[in-house]
């Protein structure tokens, strides 16, 4: 891993091997079929089942492809990816040798879903599969070439390989139409975290990275509240979903760390107390901002959101960074998503264990630094 530095200006870009991304309404109806790796091609479809059963994508999905090219749908994909609901679409992927292709159609389950059954499917063949990602939430999942899922002790596990990000993502918003608001909010928050952690990740980049990841802070902030008031309109949709793969694609393979505490606090929150990730962003974001103003070389990154949301820099990095996790709170309660850690069955009695899971000490100044910050969520 190459790390960057801001003084001197030094860094390492490395890209996934992402081929094609495709927007716009209607992207999967005029695109789907080229982006298949041959005409012979066999592909199978890993999501929820929510989408196959109550919205009619799936089945458009299907007749796209029609009996030439669909080999099957798996549609039991639960939150955070169980690793029991991994295992069966696996082995159902597995018994058809002529599948060449998976398409994962939803949010960040199932496309993370269909990284973890292409390297399984590595690990019995030697081949990865093609991977055709078609997002419906913000998360940005597809971005990335790791996945996390949830293993039979209730906690979220990674994986990753360069081989396993998406070959092709198209964002539709004809698709996204179909998401519950609560949940297309709060994946865009879940994306406002990936931008504003990547400012301060030690391998982010110059460029593309921090300046991509600014430019979806704006649009974030921009067109969160228009969607929120408007939520049919496609144009807002689109330019989300363009704001949410700016938040991550940016941050490419060079990278062997987490993306930062916030992130860090909704793993430990998320899979082990059954609260969305996107509802964990809410809860910690800001939190995590204002925390990080007390680091000077974070505190310096921080403070570069200001004009890209329509404020002014008072030269005073740390006094801005905290007006940014004030404003990223504002943004979250705007937009209705304030929520408490109660609202999950989460106590005071878990307060420990979620520190000691998110930092992996059982003391020091970091740990009660999270200690407090939980406690102000409860």
């Amino acid at each position: 891993m190459t790390e960057s530095t801001e003084h001197p200006l030094s860094g390492l870009w490395k890209p996934t091997h992402l081929q094609a991304l495709y927007y716009g309404s209607d992207s999967v109806q005029k695109h789907l079929l080229p982006c298949l790796p041959s005409t012979t091609s066999k592909a199978f479809i890993i999501t929820g089942s929510s989408l196959a059963s109550k919205t009619p994508l799936i089945k458009h999905v299907e007749a796209l492809l029609g009996a030439n090219h669909h080999a099957g749908t798996f549609s039991k994909i639960g939150q955070h990816a169980p690793v029991a609901h991994l295992d069966e679409a696996a082995d159902a992927v597995q018994k058809d040798e002529a599948v060449d292709t998976l398409i994962s159609v939803g949010g960040g389950s199932p496309i993370d879903s269909a990284k973890v059954i292409s390297y399984r499917h590595h690990e019995r063949s030697g081949n990865f599969l093609h991977h055709i990602s078609i997002p419906t939430t913000l998360s940005a999942a597809e971005c990335t070439f790791g996945a996390g899922y949830t293993n039979e002790e209730g906690a979220k596990v990674g994986l990753a390989h360069p081989e396993c990000a998406p070959h092709v993502i198209i964002y539709d918003a004809t698709f996204a139409k179909e998401t519950p608001q609560r949940l297309w909010l709060s994946t865009a928050i879940r994306a406002l975290d990936h931008a504003v952690e990547l400012l301060y990740h030690p391998t982010a980049t110059e460029v593309p990275t921090k300046q991509l990841c600014l430019t979806a802070i704006a649009s974030l902030f921009t067109y969160l509240p228009k969607s929120k008031n408007d939520p049919q309109n496609e144009d807002y949709i689109t330019r989300l979903q363009l704001a949410s793969f700016s938040s991550l694609y940016p941050l490419g393979t060079n990278v062997n760390v987490g993306l930062g505490l916030s992130h860090t606090l909704g793993y430990a929150l998320g899979s082990p107390y059954g609260i969305p990730h996107g509802i964990t962003s809410c809860l910690t974001l800001a939190r995590v901002v204002n925390l990080k103003s007390s680091d000077p070389e974070a505190a310096e990154q921080l403070a570069r959101v200001l004009p890209f949301i329509g404020r002014s820099r008072s030269g005073d990095n740390k006094k801005d960074a905290v007006e940014v996790a004030d404003a990223i709170e504002q943004l979250v309660k705007d937009l209705g998503l304030d929520s408490r850690l109660r609202d999950y069955g989460v106590g005071e009695d878990q307060v420990l264990k979620i520190a000691r899971l998110a930092t992996k000490a059982d003391g020091g100044q970091l740990y009660y630094d999270v200690v407090s910050l939980i406690r102000s969520k409860l």
